[in-house]
């Protein structure tokens, strides 16, 4: 692979300015499962995508882009900053949820203090409550075993609301890194509404950045130290730190004190949903992991949750003081976000695993700063609390979502007496990520009636996928209701990425060449009919030239251009991916900071504020439209011209063959995966055997694209591959 992209990089380095086509239609509205998820694919189209495609992350500067090339830089800088900066603004800057001091467990241990604590870690200031002197006294524990002061005026939260406005109430301060007060959200525009993708999308994120940065150790000058299981920050035979031996947790002292804040968050979000967020159809309260099964009544986590808030004191943040179901389904993307965020600590926290990573956080997950799993102690840890939400959620997600009749699993189920009542309806883009969720499932459940259960649903659907919503033309249709049919509306290209990721995971999972073959089919129909190489942008819809671009379908079309590149080995998706992110997704980012390449104003010259000075947060715009005018547009007539290329992979020569539609001129040309036109084969003739012959003898290897025009009107663009 990486000998593969090393000839694109003439290519590459190709800069775009930001095109005045691109629209920013909404800023207003942040909505949080979108938007972390968006943060979630960027991060998986980050660094760990970089090192996939086999770049060095030591050879990137953010202060010098597009070196050494541009795939590596937007991703490897960009794309995995701009993930940071959406997890950092949700979960201690913006506000958008509920504050840690009300947190479950937090609130467990400030019950069993003391009267005296109150005031203790707080300056002496006695409210009556023990709840900000134990958050105060976890912060700074967290700040000494990181060797990292925490910064001031932060709003750590275990619970996430599902939207607010990005929009600041005041300027961005210039010490805002270290002071977050400037960074506040004006809470009177949130919707106080808890949702499960919002918390599950969110727990998801906060789990890539804990395992990244919880993988290694540092010293008091931060330097990274790897873990080999002998050098570790705990004293000899003890979970307790040793401040004595240099060792610190944390792969740095920042990142280090962050995600300690970050897995404190996660714990107490889950022990949340367990205990205070689970529904049986009449009333909230807690589902037993260890005992559940929903045979015997089902529990499970509802759509949406308003939330009433109290001022308990004018030096305390607001306190969750009611709770009222007010949309009781369940939705089948809210159930898979948690589960993809529970099951990933699951991972990480598994005391049975002992590569390198895992060893750095046995030492964090051992007493000290966390508990130990119950293997260890005869008490429920953290770890044992992930794996029994995952088995909760997997059970669930069989028992409500899946139409075993049917082979698939569909959008919205209900409660009825106690009774499943099951949805009809069917979305493509929700199926990819089942796919996801079920191929981790069975990996973390091996050995377990799980394993066999998740299996078993996973070749359902995908095999659902391939005979049910697979079309004649090779693409793949959005949806499908049961008991009608596949839905016949205009195809878009989020469910063709969708459709592609998700195939890719049930391939890595059983290696059934099938699955492989039908995601690399959804890949290139993606290409062929929504890919612009003209303009490196993507049309969202077949036939529709105004292209609607949000955080949910921009972080799906990445999943899916990445796992194209990384497991279906498609040489033209990261290049793809590049493009498509230098022209749409940087634009859209409202506003950035010094990781990213900023440092004031717009110094780095991409059209991008610095946060500094202005009064939106870092996070992306909720929607933006790019016109695509008719001289650019494909005009979707390639099935009418039935353009063929052959033989494809070329060596030297190839046969271009069209249908006759009665054009008067036709124009035949070959651009480069930048866009620029190499190569002219026809210009203006008619063309009366309507095949030509093309030379390729003087084009380097790489992906090229043939464009046929009719009296200048473009007819049809193929994807060639030049492989000599």
């Amino acid at each position: 692979m990486k000998k593969v992209f090393t000839l694109f990089s003439a290519f590459l380095m190709v800069a775009f300015s930001v095109n005045a086509q691109l629209v920013i239609t909404n800023d207003t509205e942040f909505r949080t499962a979108d938007q972390m998820l968006f943060a979630n694919e960027l991060f998986l189209s980050g660094e760990p995508f970089s090192e996939d495609l086999g770049y060095n992350l030591d050879d990137l500067d953010p202060m010098v882009p597009n070196v050494p090339d541009s795939i590596s830089y937007a991703a490897g800088i960009e794309g995995y900053e701009y993930s940071r900066y959406l997890l950092g603004t949700v979960v201690s800057r913006s506000g958008i949820g509920l504050h840690m001091m009300w947190a479950p467990i937090l609130g467990q241990m400030a019950a069993m203090e003391p009267d005296s604590i109150d005031g203790k870690f707080t300056g002496g200031m006695v409210n009556g409550f023990k709840e900000d002197d134990e958050m105060m006294m976890m912060i700074m524990h967290f700040g000494y075993l990181a060797n990292q002061m925490a910064p001031d005026h932060p709003f750590p939260q275990f619970a996430e609301f599902e939207s607010g406005n990005p929009q600041l109430p005041q300027t961005v301060a210039p010490d805002f890194a270290m002071d977050f007060a400037s960074l506040r959200w004006d809470r009177s525009q949130f919707s106080k509404v808890l949702n499960p993708a919002a918390m599950g999308q969110s727990l998801w994120k906060q789990y890539y950045w804990a395992q990244d940065m919880l993988g290694a150790f540092h010293d008091a000058d931060d330097n990274g130290i790897d873990a080999d299981g002998v050098v570790s920050p705990d004293s000899l035979g003890s979970p307790n730190f040793d401040p004595n031996n240099n060792v610190f947790y944390g792969g740095n002292n920042l990142d280090g004190f962050i995600v300690q804040v970050l897995s404190a968050e996660s714990i107490n979000k889950v022990a949340f949903v367990l205990n205070k967020f689970a529904y049986d159809g009449s009333t909230l309260g807690m589902v037993a992991p260890a005992t559940y099964d929903p045979a015997n009544g089902i529990k499970y986590f509802p759509h949406r949750v308003a939330v009433t808030e109290s001022m308990v004191h004018e030096t305390m943040p607001p306190k969750p003081t009611g709770f009222e179901v007010i949309d009781a389904s369940s939705h089948l993307f809210d159930q898979v976000s948690l589960l993809l965020g529970t099951i990933s600590f699951k991972n990480m926290m598994d005391p049975s695993i002992n590569d390198a990573a895992h060893l750095a956080y046995h030492d964090v997950f051992d007493g000290n700063p966390f508990p130990a799993p119950m293997s260890q102690t005869g008490i429920m840890g953290p770890y044992d609390m992930m794996a029994g939400a995952s088995m909760v959620l997997v059970k669930n997600l069989l028992t409500m979502h899946f139409n075993q009749t049917e082979g698939t699993f569909v959008d919205v189920s209900n409660l009825s007496g106690g009774a499943v009542s099951m949805g009809t309806e069917v979305t493509t883009a929700n199926l990819g990520y089942i796919l996801l969720a079920l191929s981790k499932a069975a990996n973390e459940f091996a050995g377990t009636p799980l394993e066999q259960m998740a299996k078993d649903a996973l070749n359902a659907q995908a095999n659902f996928i391939l005979t049910m919503l697979k079309n004649e033309d090779g693409g793949f249709a959005n949806g499908y209701t049961v008991g009608t049919g596949a839905a016949t509306s205009a195809k878009t290209a989020v469910a063709q990425a969708a459709v592609a990721q998700g195939l890719y995971a049930a391939y890595q999972l059983t290696n059934n060449t099938d699955y492989l073959n039908g995601a690399n089919a959804a890949y290139q129909f993606l290409i062929d009919n929504f890919y612009v190489p003209e303009l490196t942008i993507f049309k969202t819809e077949i036939g529709n030239n105004t292209a609607i671009y949000t955080p949910n379908n921009l972080a799906i079309l990445a999943g899916g251009l990445r796992d194209a590149a990384i497991v279906g080995n498609q040489v033209d998706a990261a290049a793809i991916y590049v493009r498509f992110f230098d022209k749409i997704y940087n634009p859209m980012l409202l506003a950035e900071a010094e990781p990213s390449g900023e440092t004031g104003n717009d110094s780095d010259g991409d059209g991008i504020p610095y946060v500094a000075g202005g009064t939106v947060a870092t996070v992306f715009a909720a929607e933006a439209e790019y016109t695509i005018s008719v001289t650019s547009a494909r005009n979707d007539l390639s099935a009418s011209v039935g353009l063929k290329v052959y033989p494809n992979p070329v060596t030297d020569h190839a046969t271009i063959a069209f249908k006759d539609a009665g054009y008067k001129q036709i124009n035949i040309s070959v651009m480069n995966i930048a866009g620029q036109k190499v190569q002219i084969i026809n210009q203006g003739n008619r063309i009366v055997e309507k095949t030509v012959t093309w030379n390729t003898q003087n084009l380097s290897n790489g992906i090229y694209f043939v464009n046929i025009e009719g009296d200048g009107k473009t007819l049809a663009t193929k994807k060639v591959v030049v492989n000599r």
